[in-house]
């Protein structure tokens, strides 16, 4: 059961901030693995994997 309480953002701005650092980052990875692919460096795939996981 919920006491009511809801979790909310400090400022519109940190929000905006959030949701522009979020598909920054995930623009990268997606980037990276096919800069990745395209130059030949499939063996960089298990540790870059690993990295993230961690």
């Amino acid at each position: 059961m919920s006491n009511g309480n809801k979790n909310q953002w400090g400022s519109n701005m940190s929000f905006i901030l959030a949701m522009i650092g979020s598909a920054v980052g995930l623009g990268n990875i997606w980037r990276y693995l096919y800069v990745l692919y395209y130059n030949g460096g499939g063996a960089f795939y298990i540790p870059y994997l690993v990295a993230i996981l961690l």
